[in-house]
């Protein structure tokens, strides 16, 4: 399994960094099977396993049986658990959490923005942490793209800069310009994670459904279908149901 030390040694030498989400056991296995790098049980589980509309719907309960079911299907691959809404609302409470997490056998934890002082105490406390910046689902008011205006741009860039001086092993760069992920990149000694980051990240990371075309929903102008298991799957129980129907 890859550490965070190991992850963050990948810098520089040309390796892309494989990052997908998975949120059960099974998916897991296959994640493995496949040899991907990093697992991340996202708080995404809350549209796309939950059918919630909102990210913020979710909390430690739901995400602790999750991380536990991925770290039970992928024991010998990096698992990111994602800290959920407002579970990291102070250091103490950040810490509780994650912890709870690293129990299970996460490997670290994700989270959004740069929380007041959250970042510096995980790191404190030896717990590897994966920054979340640019678009974050869980205080976005849309899902446009961000750092468009100088203005943005900039303040995406220092808030970088600053979780990588504190220690970030890695940082995901969600829906910014392919330019902005480039100088990003080069200015932080971290691994970045681009979903909608551009192709100069350091590595990518896909939300499961998206990659294996598990809905019929419009993709985001950043994500990739690799295969269409949404048809394969309704294929599949119309067999079974056909089978059953004309059981002699």
């Amino acid at each position: 399994m890859l550490t965070a030390e190991n992850i963050r040694a990948l810098k520089g030498t040309g390796k892309k960094v494989s990052m997908i989400t998975a949120y059960d056991f099974a998916f897991a296995q296959m994640a493995e099977a496949a040899g991907v790098d990093q697992i991340l049980v996202g708080d995404s589980l809350a549209n796309t396993m939950l059918g919630y509309k909102s990210t913020r719907e979710i909390g430690m309960t739901e995400m602790l049986i999750f991380v536990a079911a991925v770290c039970r299907g992928a024991p010998n691959t990096h698992v990111v658990a994602d800290m959920p809404y407002r579970s990291d609302k102070d250091p103490q409470t950040a810490y509780d959490n994650a912890k709870r997490f690293m129990d299970l056998g996460a490997a670290s934890v994700k989270l959004e923005g740069t929380p007041a002082g959250v970042i510096e105490y995980l790191r404190s406390k030896d717990i590897p942490v994966c920054a979340h910046l640019g678009l974050l689902p869980q205080t976005a008011e849309n899902f446009k793209q961000k750092g468009k205006t100088e203005e943005e741009a900039r303040a995406i860039e220092d808030a970088a800069k600053f979780v990588d001086s504190l220690g970030c092993f890695e940082t995901v760069l969600e829906h910014i310009p392919e330019e902005l992920g480039k100088k990003i990149t080069g200015e932080v000694k971290s691994v970045t994670i681009g979903i909608g980051g551009g192709k100069f990240t350091d590595g990518h990371v896909l939300v499961m459904h998206d990659a294996l075309g598990m809905h019929q929903k419009k993709l985001p102008p950043f994500a990739t279908k690799f295969v269409d298991m949404y048809s394969l799957g309704v294929e599949g129980f119309r067999k079974y149901v056909e089978s059953v129907k004309n059981e002699a």
